[in-house]
């Protein structure tokens, strides 16, 4: 079996995707945190856990050279907007220094692939979160070559994962607080962790049918945050924008339309600025997607 290498591997992202192929492949997990990495062996007991931080280049080096991975995922990131905005400089530490060790480590290492794990926010970006995504994808693409693939996913909102908005809501019902939503008109992205851990997958299935560097996404439905809250409690306080925030989010931009292909619910985007002959006929975002249902929503939140 392929060796893969996770890092931020205890997370939602690394989680999902270990527990969908757990006995598909030889898994490695680099994270930080040594009380989530203690519940993270205890879910994965065949998965090899080491404690380390991506902004440690030696660290990485070291690991990847030891491991020899066929794979590595790349999910290790500070991801949240807000927080992005008040520490920019830790943003660029992990989010542009870190993955850059990551791409070093991984060209030291002689790994095949490398997948990056990015986000619609790197679409058109608005805030540093999404700017250092952004710049993680083109580092990516810069680097790729046939014997060192890299290649990216785009992800939207992953319902469920840590710190995000279904887990935050249902935090403070459980301690009788109004639910917190920032607009009433604020729409996302969104989909489940599974649905995320098989974008990763098809990501490796696609890297070899295409020799270029991809980033690689999906078409998913939209979620007015004020129906979602109203799903969990009707006790709702409208607290406005933080910063950094949109009220929509672009997952294929209107400049990136021509350079999309699209197979079946799939959208891969193209560095090579060759037109494709299945592109996207428009911009894919949360203001123009489809429309989650109720008992969609419900499936989430559960």
């Amino acid at each position: 079996m392929k060796k893969i290498l996770i890092t931020g591997g205890t997370g939602t992202i690394g989680s999902a995707f270990i527990k969908k192929y757990y006995n598909n492949y030889h898994f490695y997990s680099i994270s930080r945190g040594e009380e989530k990495i203690s519940e993270f062996n205890s879910k994965f007991p065949k998965v090899k856990t080491f404690i380390r931080d991506i902004e440690n280049q030696d660290q990485i080096v070291n690991t990847f050279e030891s491991i020899k991975p066929d794979i590595v995922i790349h999910a290790a990131a500070l991801k949240h907007v807000n927080l992005a905005e008040t520490n920019p400089t830790k943003a660029i530490d992990i989010n542009l220094k870190g993955s850059l060790n990551v791409v070093n480590a991984s060209i030291r290492a002689n790994v095949p692939l490398t997948i990056g794990i990015s986000t619609d926010k790197a679409c058109a970006p608005e805030n540093i979160y999404g700017y250092s995504k952004k710049m993680m994808e083109q580092m990516f693409i810069e680097h790729h070559n046939l014997k060192n693939k890299f290649v990216c996913t785009r992800f939207a909102n992953v319902a469920g994962s840590r710190g995000s908005v279904i887990p935050f809501f249902k935090s403070l019902v459980s301690k009788n607080l109004p639910l917190k939503l920032t607009n009433v008109d604020m729409n996302r992205l969104m989909f489940s962790s599974t649905e995320a851990a098989e974008l990763i997958h098809s990501s490796i299935e696609y890297s070899n049918i295409f020799k270029e560097s991809f980033v690689l996404s999906k078409k998913m439905k939209s979620v007015n945050m004020l129906r979602l809250a109203k799903a969990i409690s009707d006790d709702i306080e409208i607290v406005g924008l933080r910063p950094g925030e949109k009220l929509n989010e672009d997952l294929i931009s209107s400049k990136e339309l021509s350079y999309t292909k699209v197979i079946d619910d799939y959208i891969l985007l193209f560095n090579s600025k060759q037109p494709q002959l299945t592109n996207l006929k428009s911009s894919f975002s949360s203001k123009n997607a489809p429309i989650m249902s109720d008992d969609e929503i419900i499936n989430l939140i559960n």
